[in-house]
This record gives C-alpha cells, sequence and structure tokens, in this order.
C-alpha cells in the first residue's frame, strides 16, 4: 500500500469509526457488532503503526470515548481514564510484550492478568472512607456525574473499611486503616449486569411486548445514565473494581486488587499473577474455555505489568497506557473487504452468490467466503465488489455479510449483477414468478448432480461418517458413481487405486456407507433433496402420513407417496400449493422412481420408530429466531417436538409463541405486529423443563 493510499484509507476510517464510536459511547446503540468495531480500530492502529507520520490529535486511536451527555453534570477526572490497545492473537501479544520489555531495559517482566468485563467503566471518589462521587468514562478526561445512580448498585461500598488484610500487605502498608480514614481515594471498576439479571430483564420486555435489549454491556450503560435512581436500582447492576488510583504504598499491580478486596470491593477471582508470555496464553485459553459457564458477559483478558513503578515509567502513547494491553478473544464479526462475488449452484439448481473476501479471522479460523444469500439480499445490503462489509460466524454456520461500510467507498467499487448464463452447464438462468430464487435452467446440470450428493450423506440426511465433498468430488470425477444410490455397491477394491485410500481407509469407508442402509424415515425424506422440502416440512411429512413402526421398505415408501393427490399434499400443515406440488412431481419422475428403486435393491430400508413423548406443547407452534445461547436451535425444536409442539419456520396468526434469541431478525418483528407472545430464552427454558 502506498502512503497516499493509506492517507485516503485513514482518512475513511476515522470517520467511520468516530461515527460508530458516537453511537456506542454517547447514545448506548449499535449499528454494527463490537467486534466489527475492533476490527475497525485494529486496521487504523496497524496503518498508523505503519504510517507514523500520518498520526493526528483527532485520530480515534488517540481518544477514549464521546462528548458526555448532556443530562448529567460534566466531572472533569483528576487522572484520565485511559483506553487499551486491542491484540486478537498470541504473535499480536508476543510482539506487544518484546516491544515494552525493550523500552523498560528489564530482562524479565512479571505480568497481571484480570478479566476483561463487557460493562461500563466508572470512578469512585472516596474522602475520609465515604463515597463522595461516582462518574463515567465519558471521553477520558471528563466524564458525568452519575453518584446516585451509582449508590443503588449493592456491590459497591458506600463507607470503606479495612476488612480482613495479608500480612504482606498489613506489613508493607502498616498504617492502612488510617490512610482510609484521611485520604482522597480514587478505586476505577465496571459496573455490569449479570447474564442471569439480564435474561429477567428481557423476559420482562417479553411480557410487556416490547424490544428486548440487545447485550448487557448497552444495558448497563443505559441504566447507570437513567435519570431516576430508582430505575437504575431495578436494573439490580454490579460492580467489579479492577483498578486503585491512588497510591496506598502498593508496588504491585496485584497489590491493588488485595487492597480493593480488602476494603470491600468486589474484585476478579480468576486474576492472576503471570510470570511468562506462555503462562499469559494459557491463563486467556484457561478463561475462554470457561467463558460460556461465567456469570457476566467478558471479551478477553486484561494483561498489565505488574511493577507499578516499571507500568509508569513505560508512560502513555496517545491515550493508551504502553504497560497494559487488552488481550482479546477472537471477535465473531469483523471487517474486510470484497475481493469478488461469484455464485455457486447448489442442489436445487438455485444461484447463490458468494462473497470471497480479504481473508480475516473471525472467531478464531481464518474466513476467506462468505455468503450474500441471494440476490435481493445484495441489493437489499448495498454490497458491491470492493467495499468494506462488516461478515460474522456464530459457530459452525456458514460466514455472512452483515453490513456494508459505505463511507470507506472509494468510487472504484463494481455493482454485482446475476449472471444470465448458468457458470457450470452454460443453460439460461430463470427465476420464476414470486420466488426470489435465481435458477439454473437445465435440470440434468452437473452441479446439482454433486450438490446434491453432498446433501445425500449430510448430517442431517445419511450422516455417513468419513464421506465428504472432496471424496465425493473423486469418486464422481472417477465415474466410480451416478447418483447416491451407487454408494451402496462401492467395494473396497474400487477405492483403494484411488490417492489418498490405503487398505484401511477403503475398508473404513465402506463400512461407514453400509452401516447407514437403516434411515428414520424423516431423515429420508429430507435426503431426498425434494425441492423445497426441508428439515421441517420432512418431520412434518412423517407425523402427518404416519406407517406402522417398524422397518419399512423403500418400495412400500414409493407406492404410498406415489399414490397421495396434490389436494391430499396440500391439507398437511405449513405444505402450501407450490410445495405440494414439488412433491406429487419429484414422486411422478421416473428417473426419481428408478432411483428409489435401486436404493431398495442395495437393501436400504426406512425405520419407522414408534413416537413417545410429552403433551404438554401439544396445539402449540414455535417459531424460533435470533442466536440461541444455551441450547442449540435443533435441540430447542425437538424438545418442542417431544411435548407435542410443533415448530413452524414462519410467523402467522397461528404461531403461538416466536422464542427469541440474541440478534433476532423479522420474525420478531412480525411477531410483534401480529401480537404473537415473544418468549426469551431463559423463559423457554423454564417452560420445557417445568
Amino acid at each position: 500500500m502506498t502512503k497516499q493510499e493509506a492517507k485516503e484509507r485513514i482518512a475513511k476510517l476515522r470517520h467511520t469509526i468516530d461515527h460508530h464510536r458516537y453511537l456506542y459511547h454517547v447514545l448506548d446503540r449499535q449499528e454494527i457488532s463490537d467486534g466489527a468495531l475492533d476490527s475497525l480500530k485494529h486496521e487504523l492502529k496497524k496503518l498508523e503503526d505503519a504510517f507514523p507520520d500520518l498520526i493526528t490529535a483527532d485520530s480515534p486511536t488517540q481518544r477514549v470515548g464521546g462528548t458526555p451527555l448532556d443530562a448529567f453534570q460534566k466531572i472533569r477526572h483528576e487522572r484520565p481514564m485511559l483506553s487499551l490497545e486491542d491484540v486478537f492473537s498470541p504473535e499480536e501479544f508476543s510482539e506487544w510484550a518484546s516491544r515494552i520489555q525493550k523500552l523498560a531495559t528489564a530482562n524479565h517482566l512479571e505480568f497481571f492478568g484480570e478479566l476483561k468485563f463487557d460493562g461500563l467503566a466508572v470512578s469512585l471518589i472516596y474522602e475520609r472512607g465515604v463515597l463522595v462521587r461516582g462518574s463515567t468514562r465519558g471521553d477520558g478526561k471528563i466524564g458525568e456525574d452519575v453518584t446516585q445512580n451509582i449508590r443503588t448498585i449493592e456491590s459497591v461500598p458506600l463507607t470503606l473499611e479495612v476488612h480482613q488484610v495479608s500480612s504482606d500487605i498489613r506489613k508493607k502498608i502498616p498504617h492502612l486503616d488510617e490512610l482510609v480514614r484521611t485520604e482522597r481515594i480514587e478505586v476505577r471498576g465496571e459496573a455490569i449486569i449479570t447474564k442471569k439479571n439480564f435474561d429477567h430483564i428481557n423476559a420482562n420486555q417479553a411480557r410487556k411486548g416490547e424490544k428486548p435489549y440487545a447485550n448487557p454491556r448497552n444495558l448497563a450503560a443505559g441504566s447507570i445514565r437513567q435519570l431516576d435512581p430508582e430505575m437504575t436500582a431495578s436494573r439490580k447492576l454490579d460492580f467489579f473494581a479492577y483498578d486503585l488510583v491512588t497510591d496506598l504504598g502498593q508496588t504491585l499491580h496485584s497489590e491493588k486488587h488485595e487492597i480493593l478486596e480488602a476494603l470491600g470491593f468486589r474484585s476478579d477471582r480468576d486474576a492472576r499473577v503471570l510470570g511468562s508470555l506462555g503462562a499469559v496464553v494459557a491463563f486467556r485459553e484457561g478463561i475462554a474455555k470457561k467463558r460460556e459457564r461465567l456469570a457476566y458477559h467478558i471479551d478477553g483478558i486484561v494483561v498489565t505489568v505488574n511493577d507499578i513503578q516499571v507500568f509508569e515509567r513505560l508512560g502513555v502513547i496517545g491515550k493508551t497506557p504502553r504497560g497494559a494491553i487488552a488481550f482479546k478473544f477472537a471477535p465473531e464479526e469483523a471487517t474486510t473487504k470484497v475481493l469478488d462475488i461469484q455464485v455457486q449452484v447448489g442442489r436445487t439448481g438455485v444461484l447463490t452468490p458468494v462473497a470471497h473476501l480479504d481473508p480475516v479471522q473471525i472467531g478464531g479460523v481464518v474466513v476467506s467466503r462468505a455468503t450474500l444469500h441471494n440476490y435481493d439480499e445484495i441489493k437489499r445490503l448495498g454490497v458491491k465488489i470492493g467495499d468494506t462489509v462488516a461478515v460474522g460466524r456464530a459457530g459452525d454456520v456458514i460466514p455472512d455479510v452483515r453490513a456494508v461500510l459505505k463511507d470507506l467507498r472509494t468510487g472504484r467499487e463494481k455493482t454485482f449483477r446475476m449472471p444470465v448464463h448458468c457458470p457450470v452447464c452454460g443453460a439460461r438462468v430463470i427465476q420464476r414468478a414470486g420466488e426470489v430464487a435465481y435458477r439454473c435452467g437445465n435440470p440434468h446440470c452437473p452441479a446439482l448432480k454433486r450438490e446434491g450428493l453432498y446433501h445425500f450423506v449430510s448430517r442431517k440426511a445419511f450422516d455417513i461418517d468419513g464421506l465428504g465433498p472432496k471424496i465425493i468430488d473423486v469418486l464422481l470425477d472417477q465415474s466410480l458413481i451416478q447418483d447416491a444410490a451407487d454408494l451402496f455397491a462401492l467395494k473396497e477394491g474400487d477405492l483403494m487405486p484411488l490417492e489418498r485410500f490405503g487398505e484401511k481407509s477403503a475398508a473404513n469407508l465402506v463400512r461407514a456407507v453400509q452401516a447407514r442402509k437403516k434411515i428414520e424415515l424423516a431423515r429420508f425424506l429430507f435426503s431426498l433433496g425434494i425441492l423445497h422440502v426441508g428439515e421441517e416440512t420432512a418431520l412434518t411429512l412423517r407425523d402427518q402420513f404416519s406407517f406402522r413402526a417398524g422397518r419399512l421398505s423403500i418400495k412400500d415408501f414409493a407406492k404410498t407417496y406415489r399414490n397421495f393427490s396434490r389436494e391430499e399434499l396440500e391439507a398437511v400443515p405449513d405444505v402450501g400449493p407450490k410445495v405440494a406440488a414439488s412433491i406429487y412431481e419429484w414422486f411422478h419422475d421416473p428417473h426419481h422412481m428408478s432411483f428409489l428403486e435401486r436404493l431398495g435393491d442395495a437393501d436400504v430400508e426406512i425405520v419407522v420408530e414408534k413416537r413417545i413423548g410429552g403433551t404438554k406443547l401439544a396445539g402449540k407452534t414455535f417459531v424460533f429466531t435470533g442466536e440461541m445461547q444455551s441450547m442449540s436451535r435443533d435441540e430447542a425444536k425437538d424438545a418442542v417436538r417431544r411435548l407435542g409442539g410443533e415448530v413452524s419456520e414462519s410467523v402467522s396468526k397461528k404461531t403461538s409463541f416466536v422464542v427469541a434469541g440474541a440478534s433476532p431478525g423479522s420474525k420478531y418483528a412480525k411477531a410483534k405486529k401480529l401480537g404473537i407472545p415473544i418468549l426469551d430464552e431463559h423463559i423457554f427454558s423454564r417452560m420445557i423443563e417445568g
């Protein structure tokens, strides 16, 4: 990147970051996630490190937060409340540690690691042991006086007294009790809301038919800034102290924590002294493993040079102390550039646009592709080739583009158009009336066969262990199979000549295929790849057209479904004319009937299970939206079905409840519009357990 290109990029990044920081810190709302904002700041910091002469006083890296709200009295901090630089990988942390070790001219540095709470930073001032002021961070120099609201937090001591203290601290600071009674003491920490309390507050929101809060950090910030202290008290905030600003004689950061706890503050019980870089990385990994079990949200750890004298000598660069760093967890959302947009042809012929990205790390893995779902989504987002975008990834979900940062455009971005011809077979692309999807017009397109096979062996279908897309590609390319029925005829000798296959691996794959010759009815229906028949519709068809429990031959299955009329299929709940027509046509296609006959000849059998379950949710229909934390979406759906309830993918007047997880989508808005009861995850869990 040339200096001129860097200058242009830095200017746009600063403008965009300032906009989102204002929303976050002043108005307590967000347009992009914390992870995406962190990613932008990280990119800006790296560019400024590479071109230090481009750093200016108004850069977001040189300031802490936004302008304080006018609704509160402004307070000037006696000592600035600084922000921390972020790193996300052990390599970046090691670079920081090496840099400060050289600056400190020390052979060895001892660190102190503690949790990085996801709340609101506040400062507390005590005079003669009595709380006299509580203020927010604000812009780092000037905050807001929120003393009355701070007083409502039970974990904040209104008066200080020295409780049990270690002999080492007592020896080092023999007059600690007197200092507490006479000195002006400043304590800093984080106001937070626990996960349990956050769920409880959102449950009340759901009962009132109001929108749930997005995250505990924003709710904590909004609660602290309430003009009515009684409202703040009702939110039941917590406070964790992490810094003792006043010098009472401590020489180590770890001693600050000891003293704070002795003075009656809650502090991080996981915090500890760390003697090496390896110990820091291990500490972070250990915290990451227990992160979900913690009572509160964190987004990483804070690592501080433990020796206070060395920390002070390292000084401040801009508005960031050199001697401390935020070692964050890998974000589930980050920003990157769209290098190109290409389309993939799925098993039903649908063309899906995929963004090819400048590789970026999200959730601990490098991502270079993200789905754009369909052309309507591209138009809704307004994404162009060359745009900077926020990309999200949660768990094993395929990464997707969530937002376009249009302020960063240079004018060189290109508009994407859906192709006129299929990129695989060259057939004309069609769009049926009333559908969003664009499809390949060739029913025998090679991509359909390939993707159909991927679908057939997938986890929710036949779930054949060890048989993934790469092996299927080899089997197709070597003409060892033509369709899924051929899989069950494979022998070890067919596989052993292939690259990466030996005697053992060939035997393992054949054994895995043969082990899946018996399959549950709904899974089998789903595996066939019938247009519009997804997991939910397959379950509905299984429950609507019952077979006697036991083994069901493919021949009897095919005969039964072939005899269903369109009218009978349309009468199935959630199966309209379009889906009914698709099912009817599939079972009246000679090619498909021949395929089923060949599966039967390969001794594939359907298992019809006897359904045993409760009736607690009988007659109730549930719709799920947003990301669930305590269970997967599949587990939640299974729980509803087990208790006699039904699950639907769309909200209608017939919907009984909508269960809203984090970041709910359009289903939430539709449910609210129709007056459908909305449950949060906590209430839903109690409903299925109680």
